[in-house]
This record gives C-alpha cells, structure tokens and sequence, in this order.
C-alpha cells in the first residue's frame, strides 16, 4: 500500500469504527432494554419526509453555530462550558432590542444580530476576565455563569415580558424586521430559517481565521504548546481573553435563526440545552469546520427521527440521548485508537529508515 493510499485509510478507518462501535453499544442497549433493535435500526434508517428533512437542516445550522463557539475555546484549549448561558442572555437582549423597532426594517435585524453578538462576547468575556486576572478556571465560572444567567432571564423576562397562555414572552419583534425563509420543497409548509445560512458565513469565517490569519495562528499554537507560543511572543493571557470573547460572540448567533424565522419573540418556553448539545457536536467534529458540520447533522438527524420513535417501534425516544452520548464516546476513542496506531507505525518507519542505513554501510566495511 502506497504512503497516500495508508493515510486515507487511517483517516476513513476512525469513523468507521466509532459508527461501527456505537452502533454495537446501542443495540447492546435495546437489548438489555427488552426493546427490538430491528424496530429502532428500522426506524432511524428510514428516509425522513421533505418536512423532517427541513427541521433537520434548521436544526443542524443552529447546533453547528453552538459547535462553533465550542470549538474555538476548545482550539485553544478552553473549555467554554457557558454557551448555553451566552446564546440565552443574547438571544433576549437581541429580542428586547427588535422589539423596540428603533431602527426600519432590515437595519433593525442587521442592529439586533450585533446585540447579540455582543452581549454573548461579554457575558464570555466574564470568564475570560476571571481566568487572566485571577486565574479562576473557566469551566468553573462557565458553569456559574449558565445559572445566573438562566435566573437573570427569568427576573428580566418578568419585568419586560407578557404573559400569553403558560408562557411569559417579550413583546413581538415588528413584521417589517423578519427575515424570510427559504422554501425548499413545494409540498412542505415547513422552510428553511433565512438566518441559518448564517451557519455557512460564521463557519467559512472560522476556517479562514483559524487558518489563514495570524490570530488563528497564535490561537492553535496557544492551545498545542503554550510554552513554546509564549517563548515565540506570542501574549498568552491577551488570547485567552479574545479566544473567549470570540466564542461567545458566536454563541451569540444561536438563536437568531429561530427568533427572526419563526418565534419572533423571547419566551419561557425557549430551547434549552443547544449549548451542552454544541460541546458534544465539537467533540464529534474534533473541532474542524467541516467535521462539525457533519456532527450537527448526525445529531439533528437522530433528534428528528427520535419523534416516530414510541409510534412506529414502541421504544422510548430518550434512547436516542443514549445513542448521541455513545457516538460521541465512540469517536474520541477510535480517533485516539487510530492515533496512536499511526505514531507506531511513523516509528516503525524511522527505525527501518535508519537501521536500513547502517546495514549497507556495516557490509562495505
């Protein structure tokens, strides 16, 4: 096998046996359940309708915007546990601004997204303050973080919001400032958020940056070896700082799909848990642009196809939760696996180099 031809194969067989692997462990699973693993492969498997077809790409643009703010703390070897926190207080203060129609038309929208973006970087930029100044770990006050935001909503949401129904929402964003969205099959009334293809602008904007620029430089130098980057110049405490502010300004992004598409207003009943699900879908995605495109569709995939679930197969859909944790679980194991195995043979290759040196030269002596 050629040396390119063993690479791609290396690169293929990680997934391959994370799929493989979880596929294994929830079957494992159903079984120890007393549920049918034919019913729920069956069921999972089937190709969803035009409809689920669009909540999945709405949901995947929104898991990958949280995968993205994950992923940039985590390029720099942060563990940005707050953006659950950052996309809930931004994606009010951008609510509350829409609101108040200070601004015609789409420049109130283009006004609120700035809102959010910067009320996500700052409520970040918390942490990223903590940790420079009095080297408090950011997962520590990220997680703080989470639950005073949740309360500081909650208080805030009661003082300016109404109550409809069960729920408490915050007055409706004006008509003239909803962003269309996109159909996408004539037989379905469900369509794809306008918003969402912010999903496509925030991830080629994080290849080029982390890639093409030299901040995006100093940050995964940062992150591989911190020493080396601070011997090289490089202020390690100043990139702490804006690698945080950064993260939340796309956690702030999250909810704007929803909010200017479809809800166009803050409520009680807001969806929760995007943040935490984003960390999971960096992870999946080792933390690659590209990569993190294909975890938010697998689990916006799975989440969809949890609905049938109890109707056509009579299982639970929480098992679905079981099979993202596995899948997540399954790929950081297969992808160390596969590492590993790759150092062994690179150092099989160096010492066949080198011992094959020293025979010619010891048989001319």
């Amino acid at each position: 096998m050629t040396p390119w031809m063993s690479k791609i194969a290396l690169s293929l067989a990680a997934p391959l046996l994370a799929f493989v692997a979880a596929g294994l462990a929830t079957t494992l699973v159903l079984l120890g359940a007393g549920d049918n693993p034919a019913d729920f492969w069956r069921t999972i498997l089937s190709w969803p309708e035009n409809r689920n077809l669009v909540n999945i790409l709405n949901y995947s643009a929104i898991l990958y915007l949280s995968g993205l703010a994950a992923a940039i703390g985590f390029r720099m070897n942060l563990f940005n546990i707050g953006v659950e926190g950052q996309y809930r207080v931004a994606t009010f203060a951008a609510a509350v601004f829409a609101s108040q129609a200070l601004l015609p038309g789409a420049l109130n929208t283009l006004a609120a997204v700035v809102v959010a973006m910067a009320t996500g970087a700052l409520w970040a930029g918390i942490a990223g303050l903590l940790r420079v100044t009095r080297g408090v770990s950011e997962v520590i006050s990220t997680i703080m973080l989470n639950a005073i935001a949740v309360a500081l909503v909650a208080y805030l949401l009661r003082k300016v919001g109404s109550r409809e129904g069960q729920a408490i929402v915050t007055d409706p964003i004006p008509e003239s400032s909803w962003v269309p969205n996109i159909p996408l099959f004539s037989d379905s009334v469900t369509t794809f958020f306008g918003l969402g293809l912010l999903a496509v602008v925030a991830g080629v904007a994080f290849s080029v940056v982390l890639n093409r620029t030299r901040f995006g430089f100093n940050l995964r130098a940062t992150g591989q070896a911190e020493a080396a980057a601070v011997a090289s110049g490089v202020d390690v405490k100043k990139m702490v700082l804006y690698s945080m502010l950064l993260s939340g300004a796309v956690a702030g992004l999250i909810g704007m799909p929803q909010l200017f598409g479809a809800s166009h207003q803050y409520g009680s009943t807001i969806q929760t848990g995007i943040g935490f699900t984003g960390i999971a879908v960096a992870l999946l995605g080792r933390n690659n642009p590209w990569g993190i495109a294909a975890g938010a569709l697998i689990f916006a995939y799975l989440t969809e196809q949890a609905n049938p679930l109890g109707i056509l197969a009579g299982i639970s859909p929480d098992i679905i939760a079981v099979t993202q944790g596995v899948v997540v679980l399954s790929v950081v194991i297969a992808y160390e696996v596969v590492r590993r195995y790759r150092v062994k043979l690179e150092q099989q290759e160096v010492a066949q180099a080198l011992f094959g040196e020293r025979e010619p030269q010891e048989a001319s002596r």
